[in-house]
């Protein structure tokens, strides 16, 4: 490796991985739900972008001007590709956080995430960062923060030392990283079939590294293989960020928003007693067991007054992106055995309200239950609750909507192209949600034929089967494709019409 890369793997490229996280606009509800002023976000910027979906599908799909550097040459090339693609308002170089830092071409940004990067970077690098954001971030300004946590980690980081230094060890110079992975994996696996008595000890091990096996060795190579890897504890990465001037407001998680569902009430009890936020936060992931942290601090936070609060969040629009909009029945289940979450009675209208495909406020949805005696915090309670579950996403205005359409177009068009070679991406973005909604590689060779004239699930069929036939890869027997070209019919197709990508 050379000294740009700083202990960084580079000769596996990362996962095309998409982070909602990272959708301003999803942002604006978890911060309205924690009681913050939520500024305007009109330039952004992704410090570690990886292959790019993320940031060019935001581009895509909002009015905002990204930004963004990731100093791997290869994911800057393909990254571009997407933004010629689309046509998106985005600039994107391949500059080390040092370079980028420096240019004399940067705005200021009202918005700035990373997505893992700040777990396996170096200190030098993190303090990079922190000055990037100090200097560079508007005052009222939002940084997106995700990395791996601790405790949830700290059981498995002697198994992720032992694999490490085997992939390092002597003798293996010269070799690529994904040959040294392998074998530091089959070698990890005999020790552990060993029975040692640290996996007796910690039996999580064995249940994380039967996952590890299943995962893409190109996120391992990233997760596990950097030169440095650094979970942290809150209040640790709090204390990194305090010449940032930023403060925590909130989870980018929705589920953090609704504790009634991952909390007992002893838990949520003891919560009450801790006042400090950040030993709250370390309370709370010390009974989650929290493994990875999504996090929304403010630069120079400003609380809201509770009426100015109820109006921004009577102005908030969600929209539906399930085919039939419901609460799974482990949640309904929490709710009939729970008392301080939102009862049948104030969920049951308000998801039936929800279920017309339509985009809608908050404000709407209180007018639609106040005859049932709903108010305007029962509604926002319940939209976080099935927000929660991934059933319903922040909506942006019509013309906006408009505006972005023709983007979204062009960048689905060649994202679904892709489809046809391979199925590495399975995210494409909607002009409605300003970020990216999940379609598998068959659903989006559906939607290809469809938009290319197939009026039938079997006129889809028989497109998708050619090209996986081709490859030697058909999934199954023609019928299996034919009932999910039929699913695909009733439920996918409707929603992506609902979300103005079909």
């Amino acid at each position: 490796m050379t000294d740009r890369t700083d202990g960084y793997v580079t000769d596996v490229g990362y996962t095309h991985g998409y982070y909602p996280e990272l959708n301003p606009l999803r942002m604006r509800l978890a911060l309205l739900h924690a009681g913050f002023r939520v500024p305007n976000i009109a330039t952004a910027c992704e410090l570690g972008f990886g292959q790019g979906l993320s940031i060019n599908i935001h581009a895509a799909a909002s009015p905002v001007h990204w930004y963004g550097t990731d100093f791997n040459a290869a994911h800057a090339g393909f990254a571009r590709q997407l933004a010629a693609a689309s046509g998106a308002d985005i600039a994107l170089f391949d500059d080390s956080f040092e370079d980028f830092a420096r240019r004399p071409d940067l705005p200021a940004f009202d918005f700035i995430a990373l997505h893992g990067v700040w777990s396996w970077i170096s200190d030098r690098n993190r303090t990079l960062i922190v000055d990037f954001v100090r200097r560079r971030l508007k005052a009222g300004g939002v940084l997106y923060l995700g990395y791996n946590a601790l405790p949830g980690w700290a059981a498995f980081s002697s198994v992720r030392h032992l694999m490490v230094e085997h992939a390092n060890r002597a003798g293996t110079e010269g070799r690529g990283t994904a040959a040294r992975i392998d074998e530091a994996i089959r070698f990890a696996e005999k020790l552990l079939a060993t029975d040692p008595e640290y996996a007796r000890r910690n039996p999580q091990v064995l249940e994380r590294f039967e996952v590890l096996l299943e995962e893409d060795r190109r996120y391992l190579a990233h997760e596990y293989f950097n030169r440095d890897w650094a979970p942290m504890h809150f209040e640790t990465v709090a204390r990194w960020l305090e010449p940032a001037a930023v403060r925590y407001a909130c989870s980018a998680t929705f589920n953090d928003h609704v504790d009634f569902l991952s909390l007992t009430d002893r838990q949520r009890g003891l919560l009450g007693e801790v006042h400090d936020p950040g030993l709250r936060e370390s309370v709370r992931d010390f009974i989650i067991n929290r493994t990875f942290r999504h996090d929304y601090w403010v630069k120079g936070a400003r609380m809201l007054s509770e009426p100015a609060r109820a109006e921004a969040l009577r102005r908030e629009r969600v929209i539906s992106v399930v085919p039939r909009l419901d609460l799974p029945f482990k949640v309904r289940a929490a709710l009939a055995l729970n008392k301080t979450g939102p009862g049948e009675a104030v969920y049951a209208p308000i998801l039936e309200r929800l279920a017309d495909r339509r985009a809608v406020s908050l404000g709407e949805l209180e007018q639609a239950v106040k005859h049932k005696g709903i108010s305007l915090t029962q509604v926002l309670d319940t939209v976080m609750l099935i927000a929660s579950c991934d059933h319903i996403v922040a909506a942006q205005d019509d013309a906006v909507m408009a505006a972005a359409r023709p983007r979204t177009d062009k960048l689905n068009a060649h994202l679904i192209e892709r489809a046809r070679f391979g199925g590495d991406i399975t995210d494409i973005a909607s002009p409605i949600t300003g970020g990216g909604i999940h379609i598998e590689r068959l659903e989006q060779l559906f939607l290809a034929a469809f938009q290319q004239g197939g009026t039938r699930p079997d006129d889809w069929v028989r497109e998708a089967s050619k090209v996986i036939a081709a490859e030697g890869t058909l999934e199954g027997p023609a019928v299996d494709l034919a009932k999910r070209a039929q699913t695909f019919a009733e439920q996918t197709l409707p929603t992506l019409r609902t979300l103005r990508i079909a």
